[in-house]
């Protein structure tokens, strides 16, 4: 489940560490280091290309420790070859992110958080606010679903993963440095707004699994990073589907939807010349419902370019 809640937004991850107060900690991640201490990774990357274009697609995580070696190898042979990268969320200005952050994640007027909560869940609800060190005042006044993403990231980072070590943010490093475009499949009110649109009743839903999973946050997350960086495609495919199965209201909208947005970009971007690299949730290119499968009922042949 707290695997689950991550993979879908990396501006999320960055608005959750916000609104937060987590600490360092330490926890193995599921693949072995090799002598030299770290653990070289090898996570999956395709290709789809025709006579002129060439995109490559890219699974991330959001949110990774000082160990991993991943940015190496076939991964960044692609990404150098490469005149523009392609992200999730196109990266607006600090005063127009907090506006939009404000407007449609936070709850001024209506019940708080607790409020909507039962007994039982109110109880659970405080006894993971005070164990992850989170200020119960900074979550009231926030929408349920952003404190779940929330209480998804904050067990993580005492951890010791981190969001400046993602994929993504990697990613995005590295263009900035080579000069190369960026373009954001979203705007980050697109992404918000999917959540904001969300039904109060399933967002408490969404909130009370993610509290139960949270005993078993460091295993399931630590598989997810183990089936990532052996680029283990189909068992990272088993495991995040097995996730989603009992949640499709949640499915639909946050994975499902954007699958399908994102495979029309890609095929409509195939009609222009040159070298994309495509950085999303590795969850988004996994299973059934995947750009992949989406990208092959297309006709477009996508082939794996690493192991």
């Amino acid at each position: 489940m707290i695997a689950r809640m991550l993979r879908f937004m990396p501006l999320l991850t960055t608005v959750a560490l916000a609104c937060s107060a987590p600490v360092s900690g330490g926890a193995k991640t599921g693949a072995v280091p090799p002598s030299d201490g770290l653990i070289h990774a090898t996570p999956a990357l395709w290709a789809v290309k025709d006579a002129d274009t060439t995109i490559y697609l890219f699974g991330t995580v959001h949110l990774l420790k000082p160990d991993v070696r991943w940015f190496e190898g076939d991964v960044k042979a692609a990404f150098d070859s490469a005149d523009t990268l392609v992200i999730e969320v196109s990266q607006d200005d600090p005063a127009k992110l907090a506006a939009t952050f404000a407007r449609l994640a936070t709850n001024p007027n209506g019940p708080t958080v607790s409020q909507l909560l039962t007994p039982k869940q109110n109880a659970r609800y405080a006894a993971a606010l005070k164990t992850y060190n989170i200020p119960p005042e900074a979550m009231e006044r926030v929408d349920p679903w952003l404190v779940a993403i929330n209480l998804s990231v904050t067990p993580l980072m005492q951890l010791g993963y981190r969001q400046e070590l993602g994929a993504d943010k990697v990613l995005e490093a590295a263009a900035a440095q080579s000069g190369k475009a960026v373009v954001g499949l979203e705007s980050a009110e697109e992404q918000l707004g999917i959540f904001d649109a969300l039904p109060r009743d399933v967002q408490i839903e969404y909130l009370n699994a993610t509290l139960e999973g949270l005993p078993e946050a460091e295993k399931e997350f630590s598989t997810l990073i183990g089936n990532w960086s052996r680029g283990r495609a189909d068992a990272l495919a088993r495991q995040m589907n097995e996730s989603l199965k009992d949640t499709p209201e949640l499915a639909k909208p946050l994975l499902l939807d954007r699958n399908v947005r994102w495979a029309a970009w890609i095929e409509k971007r195939m009609d222009q010349p040159g070298t994309v690299f495509i950085a999303v949730g590795a969850g988004h290119l996994a299973g059934k419902g995947s750009v992949i499968e989406l990208l092959g009922q297309k006709r477009l042949v996508v082939r794996r370019s690493t192991k």
